[in-house]
């Protein structure tokens, strides 16, 4: 009895360590102030799944990332809902941000971006809204390296600003 009552234990761990049965909704935002190219860089990581599925059902139901098709498109989807969805003030101003590209890195879709011109940094706010009007469990985590110091937010669609003050 005690050996079937072990193995029943072992199926069942097994059986619920290969489910989904809850899954995660996350993306990584990194920051970084660059001064020397007077340069605020962003890449943005989502996985390629949960993107896809909101790129779907916004623009157009057959697309398909991570393929060579159509990418001019796709960029075009990614940059119009990107900018859309992550919104930047330095110094109490919102910037301008430009969508330089992305690539794949396994299951996630890398965006990269970039806020130009930047001669200093004495307060930084963002707003990240990516995945929200999908996923109301989405979180997005942003880390910063600005002027040398380094900080991280976890933002939901209840409380989805982070500020800092230099």
């Amino acid at each position: 009895m005690k050996i079937f009552k072990s193995i029943l234990f072992l199926t069942l761990v097994v059986s619920l360590a290969f489910t989904n049965a809850h899954k995660y909704y996350v993306s990584i935002t990194k920051i970084e102030y660059v001064k020397e190219q007077q340069s605020v860089q962003i890449i943005t990581r989502i996985f390629i799944d949960d993107f896809e599925r909101l790129l779907k059902e916004r623009f157009d139901d057959r697309i398909v990332l991570n393929t060579s098709t159509d990418e001019i498109q796709i960029d075009n989807y990614i940059k119009k809902y990107l900018l859309s969805r992550l919104k930047i003030d330095v110094n109490g101003e919102q910037s301008v941000i430009k969508f330089i590209g992305k690539e794949y890195d396994g299951d996630v879709v890398q965006c990269y971006m970039e806020i130009e011109k930047v001669e200093n940094i004495k307060s930084f706010s963002v707003e990240n809204n990516v995945l929200y009007d999908l996923f109301s469990d989405q979180k997005n985590i942003v880390r910063t390296h600005i002027n040398g110091k380094d900080k991280s937010f976890i933002l939901i669609p209840e409380n989805d600003k982070g500020m800092l003050n230099f």
